[in-house]
């Protein structure tokens, strides 16, 4: 027993013992410490010279510079809008007013017109149309899009003069919907009855003979029409296509009704409901059809998408209002086509004109284009199948003369009538009538070549039995 606690207590000293040392130690290890020299920095080397960050692309620096976010985006959702106008939109548009032994083609065509303009836009009509050449038609420097940087690594690359905030890659793009879509509107003049063959020959010839020289009139750099060319004939405001786009097709239109000639018959419009959603995709997608051609997010692009929003409020209206009281019923197609109207026509207006002017635009646009597809058409005894002529070409013709009525100065930087600029209506009624006169003899001689080769229409048997089944081999259920 006492063996163990003598054990214990000597542990219990030992413990005791290291405690103290460690205790007295410490003032003499603070010291020691707190004495020891500071080590010396370690000289951190010089940095090297940093590059200058490359400059933002403007007006002035269109190469191996930054784009502006802000813009960039907007425009690359405008090009997804723009082409949902034409695949489904149109598609369905037109799809629902022919009969269902014909919907098939129908919607074929507009999907067909995609995929053989961008090919053609790509190689060839974008150079035309958007880069500088002369007065009536651009060069070849853009030919297979040569030349479009995109220095991913960077951030950097080549803009467009007439863009120069975003990738020319993405306004490129953007003017390629613009060129879709034009075409495709011609097919509401001729459908139920043009070879698939044809077709396909008359759009992609007319696309390169009458789309690009426009085009580049009105917006190219050097373009003759061209409002940022101090060069030109004469100066037309068209924001985003009341010339190049509706006149223009609508008028090739007509000159398909004609060389064509009638159908055996015809009946009212089989699938209201498709037509109502392709109306609906329409006037969704045409925020970025006119907001988008401010190339910017600002506020020219803010007013675009106010106007139009107004003016296909009113067309639409003012079109259910005046067929209620022509025929004693309003109807679904007639509401739809009326706002269609409304757009076609504050198209060219959409970057000019203020929320006053966009409501006169929609209301005229409700009227004259709803006697485009009535008196009209009867007047001259055409069959323009589904009013290509009566809602594009008068629509845009309609716009684009009042563009020049009520066009503000601190909107687009040009004042029309109103403002005291009288001369700007008369500049744009020589714009409809010049692209109206190139457009009648272009299309006719294409036409006409089309029709001693290949044949432009159908035989009678194909069309009364359906161009779904006979050129295609497909019906609807």
């Amino acid at each position: 027993m006492t063996r163990r606690i003598s054990h214990r207590a000597g542990l219990v000293a030992l413990f005791l013992a290291m405690l103290l040392g460690v205790f007295l130690s410490a003032p003499t290890l603070g010291p020691s410490y707190a004495q020891a020299p500071a080590a010396a920095p370690a000289q951190t080397p010089a940095a090297a010279p940093t590059e200058a960050p490359p400059p933002a692309c403007d007006a002035k620096t269109l190469e191996n510079c930054t784009f502006n976010s802000g813009d960039t985006a907007w425009m690359m959702t405008s090009v997804a809008l723009v082409l949902m106008m034409t695949i489904p939109g149109l598609g369905l548009f037109y799809g629902g007013m022919v009969r269902k032994k014909n919907v098939g083609d129908t919607v074929m065509t507009s999907f067909a017109i995609t995929c053989l303009v961008t090919v053609l836009f790509a190689c060839l009509t974008y150079s035309l149309a958007f880069t500088e050449g002369n007065a009536y038609i651009g060069g070849l420097s853009r030919a297979f899009l040569q030349g479009m940087v995109s220095d991913s690594k960077n951030g950097t690359g080549t803009a467009s003069a007439l863009a120069p905030t975003i990738p020319e890659s993405v306004y490129m793009c953007f003017q390629m919907t613009f060129a879709i879509i034009t075409p495709a509107l011609i097919a509401g003049a001729f459908a139920e009855r043009m070879k698939f063959s044809a077709m396909l020959w008359f759009i992609g010839l007319w696309a390169i003979f009458e789309y690009a020289p426009v085009a580049h009139w009105v917006w190219g750099p050097d373009g003759l029409l061209s409002n940022g060319n101090d060069k030109a004939w004469f100066k037309v405001l068209d924001f985003a296509g009341g010339t190049v786009v509706h006149v223009n097709s609508g008028t090739a239109g007509l000159m398909c009704a004609i060389c064509l000639g009638k159908r055996q018959d015809s009946a009212p419009p089989h699938n209201m409901v498709l037509t109502f959603i392709g109306a609906s995709l329409l006037w969704v997608g045409w925020f970025g059809f006119n907001a988008g051609s401010a190339v910017t997010s600002g506020t020219q692009a803010g007013m675009a998408m106010t106007v139009t929003q107004i003016a296909t409020a009113v067309a639409g209206l003012t079109w259910m209002f005046v067929e209620w009281a022509m025929r004693g019923k309003p109807t679904v197609v007639g509401l739809c086509t009326g706002a269609v109207a409304g757009l076609v026509a504050i198209t060219p207006a959409s970057g000019f004109v203020g929320p006053t002017g966009s409501i006169v635009i929609g209301v005229a646009a409700g009227i004259v284009c709803y006697w485009g597809v009535s008196g009209l058409k009867h007047m001259f005894s055409y069959d323009d199948a589904l009013d290509a002529f009566g809602v594009h070409a008068v629509g845009g013709a309609v716009g684009a003369i009042l563009t020049g009525v009520f066009a503000v100065e601190k909107i687009g930087q040009t004042a029309g009538l109103i403002e005291g600029n009288s001369g700007q209506v008369i500049n744009q009624i020589e714009g409809v009538a010049l692209v109206l006169a190139y457009d009648i003899i272009v299309s006719l001689i294409i036409l006409k070549l089309i029709d001693w080769t290949i044949g432009l229409r159908v035989p009678k048997e194909v069309e009364t039995e359906g161009l779904d089944i006979t050129l295609h081999g497909e019906v609807v259920q």
